[in-house]
């Protein structure tokens, strides 16, 4: 009975003790449950995310991708819409003059332009976004995909003065434009569907995008030519935590507003360019993947690329590298010269 009577005492003095220790600290918070802070983290979450850019939405980012072909030539600068463009890619369309397939998701632009002719690599660009494909003429080889309708498309040689209009403060073949108005209009007129999204690329998230690794890469230069004419440099704003962009040395801005061209992914790939006529048109290979860069955040590192059902994208160690959220440019190269010999660097 002693024993009993010194355990009860023990027990009464340590739950004094703990309801003495309550008072002094006050009541201990509940601990939440683990499905608690999944809920919290999933509700603080933005709900929607655009698909070639990955920037968080409150609202659906649904829509159809419309892939335009833009005109490079100096006496087509500066253009209009490249700033709204989610994705921008520069290849060369013949000779040593390249030309911009800028394609829009997730902003639209009032006007788009100067349109340009397509060919057969850059159709095949917008089939792998399941794009909307917009061109004012063709070579011979993109002529045939478009007429047997390879891709859904609007082109200016049967809409000009109609969907297309010519500027007057330009000569032709520089002076075609679409507005994005048109393009609908246009699509509703072909009855192509226009909610489907495009599929999606693999991004950081906001935190991840703070700790990009890689050497230094404030600038960048690619050369396509002897010529400095189609030279496209890329400026990291450490200011804005984005590339500007300039040809042959003049920045590249929108001609409507004036706004900079600003990017967040340079992606810089080489393949291999056959020339397949007299005229300097060419056959461009998109399927073998091959050696590129990939630049961001003012860093850089070394990778291969991939056309992933269609998708051109960055692999590493077998792996896709995903994007820093926001827009990209992909340039490309010829294996001949290379990356090496077309693309150079200056750290500071």
């Amino acid at each position: 009975m002693n024993k009993w009577a010194v355990a009860v005492t023990a027990a009464l003095l340590l739950l004094v003790g703990c309801s003495d220790k309550e008072k002094v600290s006050g009541p201990k918070e509940p601990v939440k449950e683990v499905e608690e802070v999944v809920q919290e983290e999933i509700e603080n979450e933005i709900p929607y995310h655009y698909p070639l850019t990955g920037v968080g939405s409150e609202t659906m980012t649904d829509g159809r991708a419309v892939a335009v072909m833009v005109n490079n030539h100096p006496k087509a600068r500066p253009q209009s819409g490249l700033d709204k463009a989610d994705i921008v890619y520069e290849i060369l369309a013949e000779g040593d003059v390249t030309r911009f397939l800028a394609v829009f998701q997730s902003e639209k632009p009032e006007n788009i332009g100067p349109v340009r002719s397509a060919r057969d690599y850059y159709i095949e660009l917008a089939k792998g976004l399941d794009a909307l494909f917009i061109a004012h003429g063709y070579s011979a080889e993109a002529q045939k995909m478009l007429e047997n309708d390879y891709v859904d498309n609007l082109n200016g040689m049967v809409y000009d003065g109609t969907l297309f209009k010519r500027a007057k403060f330009r000569d032709a073949p520089h002076n075609s434009y679409i507005s994005y108005e048109n393009v609908l209009k246009g699509a509703k007129e072909k009855k192509y569907e226009m909610e489907q999204s495009p599929p999606e690329f693999r991004f950081l998230s906001e935190d991840e995008s703070k700790s990009v690794t890689g050497d230094e890469a404030k600038s960048v230069m690619i050369s396509y030519s002897n010529s400095a004419i189609f030279d496209s440099t890329y400026e990291y704003d450490g200011s804005v935590g984005k590339y500007k962009r300039y040809s042959n040395g003049e920045q590249t801005i929108d001609h409507e507003t004036n706004e900079p061209i600003l990017l967040d992914n340079l992606f810089i790939i080489e393949t291999t360019h056959q020339v397949i006529d007299n005229v300097g048109h060419k056959e461009i290979d998109f399927e073998s993947g091959g050696s590129g860069y990939l630049l961001q955040k003012g860093k850089v590192i070394e990778v291969e690329w991939k056309n992933d059902n269609g998708l051109i994208v960055p692999v590493k160690d077998g792996k896709v590298v995903p994007f820093v959220q926001g827009k990209t440019w992909v340039n490309v190269v010829p294996t001949n010269p290379g990356l090496q010999t077309s693309v150079s660097f200056n750290v500071k």
